[in-house]
């Protein structure tokens, strides 16, 4: 089983934590060491060297492309740099006499470099355990009797025939200064040695350079944001998905770090990392509950500080321009999402919220065409937040944290599910939804829409502090689109209606046209034909409510 590692693994800086997780590639699980810093996921290859005799709390991939461990246990590029490996040790290469024949090498471990080999294989692979790497000039290939494709069957008499993985490694490395393997070269595993590591097949996003991103500056915090081009900025040194043989290192800055949401995780073990672009998945597995929530608490933290430099940023950098029609980006994240219509399809949903619309998009745009073109443009004014908590439905529950927006169209309601990671999450998108609603009434403060009232076309005035109107004005024609208008917006119409919002008795609509509003005159209920759906106007009126009653300290 793997054992999850406390900090300071390996010589990198900035580690937060470290240990041993399984890695889903091409439909199986592989051991890898995870390494997370401040700015990335390091994924390593489970492929073990018995380079060392390493300390407690020294990680097994004591070799990793080439370098080896020390007596300081630090990463030293000055040691040996040639790998004997299945292509350098050929099939045809090895002596017939000794293939699939046992024999016994006697190997004298080094003060520097211990045994120096890597193995792969185990038990829990159906395989046996095979040398993958001989590091020259160490004590293995100083005997010149090892090669690589070599099953080890015992060490010191121990039976490793059957052992896991992890056995053999615990059994090389106690196995004192003076050892003795028992080998069988095995032609036939050639192929299995040659495979490439499991985390060389893991795809990431990588934009190219002419693809500017916003939300990505340098790993350095002297970089300058300035730019004289209209185009958003990118830095030249920002970090990037880097592949170094059995290592890939993801950059975290704007992934998206989420449970269960494109694969079942019937155990709760699992997390997933989600490219910026959307277009990639990594999912991890851990021994056991606690140490997946761990490693995703970690992974959440490391992200969503990156996201905070993310949004200064993207603040800064959209200033200078317009996103899809809004002037200030208010809060931006990633949150699961889905239609009403999609019941089991969760997917990533990069959400933006302006100063007057909430913006959904399937990715992180990059340039500043894609920042304004988002998949779905909703005016605060228009949405309401309607559930915020557990989804008590869910088989987790009290575990998956919901919420749900309304908005009013022309089309009718549209309705959004969205999945926070995490109670602080939750209440930050509802805080900023439900506050985003408020400012945007106290913002735009009036909006006009056409209707006819009495066979009469006139304007339905609604004004966040005046109230309601209704205006004669015959130079309308049929179904002008609602309007937003200014604080300060001369309007000389005739006024046939007018009403304070506190005389409002009853608002309804038949969901086609017809808004019917009773403010209790001599005139009864007052019924407006829309030319439309009602429902933005229906919904934009309870926001302006929903806004004054914030306003007054009390509860909308």
């Amino acid at each position: 089983m793997a054992v999850v590692l406390g900090t300071g693994v390996s010589g990198a800086s900035g580690v937060q934590k470290s240990g041993f997780v399984e890695v889903l590639v091409r439909e199986r699980w592989h051991k890898v060491l995870a390494n997370l810093n401040e700015e990335a996921l390091t994924l390593s290859c489970e492929e073990s060297s018995v380079t060392d005799s390493l300390s407690d709390n020294v990680n097994s991939n004591g070799v990793t492309n080439g370098s080896y461990l020390d007596n300081n246990n630090t990463n030293s590029n000055n040691g040996p740099q040639t790998v004997r490996n299945a292509f350098t040790d050929l099939p045809e290469r090895v002596p017939e006499a000794i293939a699939n024949r046992k024999r016994c090498v006697k190997v004298t471990k080094q003060e520097i470099g211990g045994l120096g080999i890597s193995i792969k294989g185990g038990k829990e692979n159906k395989m046996p355990i095979l040398i993958s790497k001989i590091f020259k000039g160490l004590a293995a290939d100083q005997t010149q009797s090892l090669y690589v494709g070599d099953a080890i069957l015992s060490v010191n008499g121990m039976n490793l025939r059957d052992a896991t993985h992890d056995e053999a490694v615990q059994a090389l490395k106690r196995a004192g200064k003076e050892v003795t393997l028992e080998v069988k070269y095995m032609r036939e595993a050639t192929p299995y040695v040659k495979k490439g590591s499991p985390v060389s097949e893991i795809g990431w996003e990588t934009p190219p350079p002419e693809s500017p991103r916003l939300g990505s500056p340098p790993i350095t915090s002297s970089s300058s944001s300035s730019s004289s081009s209209s185009d958003l900025p990118s830095s030249p040194t920002q970090p990037s998905l880097s592949l170094q043989g059995d290592r890939r290192c993801i950059p975290l800055k704007m992934c998206y770090v989420t449970r269960a949401m494109s694969t079942p995780d019937p155990e709760n073990r699992q997390l997933e990392l989600h490219s910026p672009d959307a277009r990639h998945t990594v999912v991890l597995r851990c021994p056991d509950q606690p140490s997946a929530l761990s490693w995703f608490s970690a992974m959440h933290a490391v992200t969503s500080s990156l996201a905070q430099r993310a949004l200064a940023e993207v603040i800064q950098n959209t200033a200078r321009m317009e996103v899809a029609g809004s002037k200030e980006i208010r809060h931006l994240g990633w949150l699961a999402g889905k239609t009403e219509s999609e019941k089991q399809s969760w997917k990533p949903v990069l959400v933006v919220v302006t100063e007057k619309d909430l913006l959904l998009y399937d990715s992180l745009p990059r340039g500043k065409e894609a920042w304004q073109s988002p998949a779905h443009t909703y005016p605060l004014l228009a949405t309401r937040l309607v559930h915020s908590g557990p989804d008590r439905g869910s088989p987790h529950s009290g575990t998956e944290l919901f919420f749900a927006t309304r908005t009013g169209t022309r089309l009718g309601i549209e309705t959004h599910l969205f999945r926070a990671e995490t109670t602080k999450d939750l209440s930050l998108w509802t805080r900023q939804i439900v506050n985003g609603c408020h400012a945007s009434a106290e913002m735009i403060k009036e909006v006009t829409t056409t209707c006819l009232y009495q066979g009469q076309e006139c304007r339905l005035v609604i004004h966040y502090e005046q109230g309601f109107s209704v205006q004669a004005d015959p130079t309308l024609g049929d179904g002008e689109n609602v309007e937003e208008r200014g604080a300060h917006t001369p309007n000389s119409h005739r006024v046939l209606l007018s009403y304070p919002y506190e005389k409002l008795k009853m608002s309804s609509d038949d969901g086609v046209r017809m808004l019917f509003l009773d403010f209790g005159g001599k005139e009864g209920e007052i019924q407006l034909d829309l030319h439309s759906c009602p429902k933005p106007i229906v919904f934009i009126l309870h926001s302006f409510l929903s806004a004054k009653i914030s306003r007054l300290g009390l509860v909308a």
